[in-house]
């Protein structure tokens, strides 16, 4: 559809809204953003099935000797045939960066040199569905915007979030401990900016329309440059106003609901994944009333999953499961367990007894992570995510390779399995330990969580026969497998908690839409042998990883051993 009347009677609504009197001036010039955009844009839409898996990364998670980093990568993907059982890959920021790994962002257009070129991300475009960060809410201070800012160039003198530092802003919810405001020296003398995530990251004023304007000429660019999914960074801030916490205004979900409209219009089956490690409820606002957001991060899920195997006891992770509500028709949950930034733990809220998540906290810092913290409206600090790798959080206390990688496999299996769509970031492919080393020498706490490797060394450590890490990339190889080729694992099958009056024991079932076997999962989160009696309820079944079959009766599962038990419809 172009950027046609009943588009624009849309668009008109929401930019009234947002920039009151100027509604008509904005819709001119985003008309001839989409306008340069259009004849560019992919006309297809995305059927999402059971093979939906994303595979997060780093654009230099990998180097080879003589070529860049997104060449090693797509080489090693194609070494291992990884495109068989993951559709899409995630590159985070791969664009010029100052600081943070690549989310302050210098050249929002440009690939950086140290990566490659676009002809190399054009090259796994081939192979994969590719994901995107649109980073909106910041830009660098070392980015071209700003300089021009600092020098009162125009348009960028009115891009950056200016504040009187004597107003009061204990109101404005802090996701760091640095200040929120960073004064920084100007053509125009001294100026404070809002810097929510650090001084290097400055906050962008979405209160001037020619900001959003640039970042929907950005967001067009990346579809044309083959993104199939963007990832809103940071969204929940992006929109500031004083006397409230600043954070999930009416205004910043009016900017989702407006990107959502464009993107539907001008490039159907392109996906908007909003990233907000906030508490559930405010977390699941942006999929709106299905006009916003298709895909949500389930940030609860890991620690609540973590929670469940530190404790051996499943009861909070299934009481979260059991009051999940249905996301909006052609809306899914983006299921995780790590990501580059290490395991959120204010998604806990309300979720989690304070004993509780003191005694995660405590087994975290036990095997080597860090604490992140926050600073709360009264001044107070509270923790905000663990900073360690999901293979150390999980197993750093066992000793046996084999008990470690199973019990990192059944973590994985219930994620996989959940109802939504799964992502997996590149560490998880081989139970990456914590890197102490690298966040010592940084400095950087996330940096534990974020290791490079060079080709070669990882080919050596997947086949090194007996080590975790070969089993983990074994064993998750099996388990995608199995996953793409049913459809009980399909985005929108059908999903129910079954209670076995058992909390060491963790069971669901996925049963798909219309004709098909529904699949049983089984995990046991603890040391011990459980067994589970199919009984009545299910009969008979195969487990469709190790490819057991159970004519009824009990079902044995060793610790910490998962089954996807395949249930015949009769």
């Amino acid at each position: 559809m172009p950027f046609d009347s009943s588009l624009r009677k849309v668009m008109r609504r929401r930019l009234e809204r947002l920039y009151p009197g100027r509604a008509n001036e904005c819709l001119e010039i985003i008309g001839a953003v989409c306008r340069k955009h259009e004849p560019f844009l992919p006309q297809h839409l995305r059927r999402l099935d059971q093979s939906e898996v994303v595979l997060i990364t780093y654009p230099d998670q990998i180097r080879g000797e003589g070529e860049q980093p997104l060449r090693s990568l797509r080489r090693f993907l194609k070494e291992f045939r990884l495109q068989r059982l993951v559709r899409a890959l995630h590159l985070l920021p791969f664009y010029p960066f100052s600081s943070d790994d690549g989310f302050s962002v210098i050249d929002y257009r440009q690939v950086d040199p140290c990566f490659g070129t676009w002809r190399d991300v054009r090259d796994l475009s081939q192979d994969f569905d590719l994901v995107f960060d649109l980073v909106l809410n910041h830009a660098s201070s070392q980015s071209a915007w700003f300089r021009n800012y600092l020098q009162g160039c125009e348009p960028y003198a009115s891009y950056f979030l200016e504040a009187d530092p004597a107003q009061d802003h204990s109101e404005v919810t802090r996701p760091r401990t640095t200040q929120l405001l960073t004064s920084f020296s100007t053509s125009r003398g001294p100026r404070h900016l809002w810097t929510t995530f650090g001084a290097d990251q400055v906050d962008l004023d979405y209160a001037q329309p020619d900001v959003l304007i640039e970042m929907i000429d950005i967001l067009l660019s990346y579809i044309r440059r083959g993104a199939r999914i963007i990832r809103l960074d940071a969204v929940a801030y992006l929109w500031k106003r004083a006397g409230t916490p600043c954070i999930h205004l009416t205004e910043t979900h009016e900017i989702v609901k407006l990107f959502r409209d464009l993107i539907e219009a001008l490039a159907p089956g392109v996906l908007l994944l909003t990233e907000t490690n906030v508490p559930h409820a405010e977390n699941v606002s942006y999929f709106g009333q299905g006009d916003e957001a298709n895909l949500v991060y389930n940030f609860s899920l890991p620690p609540l999953l973590l929670d469940a195997f530190v404790n051996r006891d499943a009861s909070h992770l299934k009481q979260w499961l059991r009051g999940l509500s249905e996301p909006p028709r052609g809306a899914y949950f983006f299921n995780i367990t790590a990501s580059h930034d290490g395991i959120g733990v204010r998604p806990l809220e309300g979720l989690l007894p304070p004993q509780r998540l003191d005694r995660l906290i405590d087994s975290a810092q036990a095997r080597g992570g860090r604490v992140a913290r926050k600073r709360n409206r009264d001044g107070s600090e509270s923790a905000y995510e663990l900073n360690c790798t999901w293979f150390d959080a999980l197993c750093g206390d066992l000793n046996d390779p084999a008990l470690q990688a199973r019990r990192f496999l059944s973590s994985q299996a219930v994620m996989l399995a959940l109802k939504g769509i799964p992502g997996i970031y590149f560490h998880s492919l081989l139970g990456t330990p914590n890197d102490s080393e690298a966040m010592r020498a940084s400095g950087i706490p996330r940096r534990i969580n974020r290791r490079r490797f060079q080709l070669d060394e990882l080919r050596r450590l997947l086949g090194e026969s007996g080590s975790p890490h070969s089993m983990i990339f074994e064993g998750l190889q099996r388990l995608l497998k199995v996953r793409v080729q049913r459809p009980a694992f399909h985005p929108e099958s059908a999903q129910e908690i079954w209670e076995l009056g058992n909390d060491r024991v963790l069971a669901f079932v996925r049963r798909p839409p219309g004709a098909g076997d529904a699949v049983l999962s089984l995990v046991n989160l603890g040391q011990g042998r459980e067994s589970i009696d199919l009984g009545r309820r299910f009969g008979a079944g195969r487990d469709l990883i190790s490819g057991c079959s159970f004519p009824g009766g009990p079902v044995p599962l060793e610790p910490f051993q998962c089954r996807w038990i395949l249930i015949q419809r009769n």
